[in-house]
């Protein structure tokens, strides 16, 4: 056997030793998985389904009474990440509910990391339920965060992560608008009048200025405008605030005019289409209005 031919079959058999161990550790890795997957439901009672082709767990909490949804088609959803031993990872709020195509449920970015996250096995639970339906699913590890996991969020080396899935009934924008708003008005325990708009308002007073408030009335307002699960977006509350009302939130046009004057104070809260594409909680003290 010459040199050449003894160095290729080195070559080769080395390559089948390296893809060989490559492939035990994967499969390793899979069954560990397994077994601490397989305790955790042992241990808590649990029964669930198991993927036969990618090996992730699921079950159907409730499979909704709604339509099918195709990946073309917008779905409202809310997940929470959490580990076996239940440390929550990310948790979305029903009082900003998430919305787009099913076929892109799968992407994820957690608290604020900048690597975008792949997750097929949300998707395709999804996938399985109704509308108004919800389930629950448990990812191994190898189809989560890896061996490595997320030190900056305590996500551990190998760890398996469930996530709880609700996919609201509501199929349109200003239906989930809604929700949302019917939500933070129960839990806040408000007492708001509902205008012809979808527009929520309470005077708490209506002003002493002289001069109406209309489209073309420039007005100097103090204000604070919070997403509905308290985020503040904005907040200007030294009165140097100025604009034409009529350059500002068309729900601010629409509920303005006619119910305060300057020294007015409301609260009001806009659905997405007379906000900038999700609801909002504005606290406005009206200063000045100049016609």
């Amino acid at each position: 056997m010459n040199k050449f031919t003894k160095l290729g079959l080195f070559t080769l058999l080395f390559a089948t030793v390296v893809f060989s161990a490559c492939k035990k550790e994967y499969e390793s890795i899979e069954s560990i998985d397994d077994a601490a997957i397989q305790a955790y439901l042992k241990k808590n009672n649990l029964n669930f389904d198991k993927d036969p082709t990618k090996g992730y767990y699921f079950k159907i909490n409730t499979q909704g009474t709604g339509s099918k949804v195709a990946n073309q088609d917008s779905v409202y959803y809310t997940y929470t990440f959490k580990t076996l031993s239940g440390q929550v990872l990310q948790q979305t709020s029903d009082l900003m509910i998430l919305g787009t195509y099913l076929g892109y449920t799968d992407q994820f970015r957690i608290n604020s990391q900048t690597v975008n996250y792949v997750f097929a096995p949300v998707r395709e639970v999804l996938t399985k339920l109704n509308r108004g339906g919800s389930a629950t699913l448990i990812m191994p590890s190898h189809l989560a965060f890896g061996k490595n996991g997320i030190s900056a969020l305590n996500i551990g080396s190998n760890e398996n992560i469930i996530v709880d899935l609700v996919m609201y009934s509501e199929s349109k924008r200003h239906e989930i608008d809604e929700l949302e708003i019917n939500k933070f008005i129960s839990k806040n325990n408000l007492t708001l009048i509902k205008d012809p708009s979808r527009a929520r308002y309470s005077i708490i007073t209506p002003g002493t200025g002289t001069d109406a408030i209309s489209l073309t009335s420039t007005i100097v307002a103090n204000y604070t405008v919070r997403y509905l699960d308290g985020t503040v977006l904005q907040t200007s509350t030294d009165g140097s605030f100025s604009s034409v009302l009529s350059d500002l939130y068309k729900g601010w046009q629409l509920i303005l005019p006619g119910k305060v004057t300057a020294g007015g104070k409301l609260r009001l809260i806009i659905p997405s289409d007379l906000a900038n594409g999700k609801p909002l909680d504005f606290d406005i003290e009206i200063v000045k209005v100049t016609n």
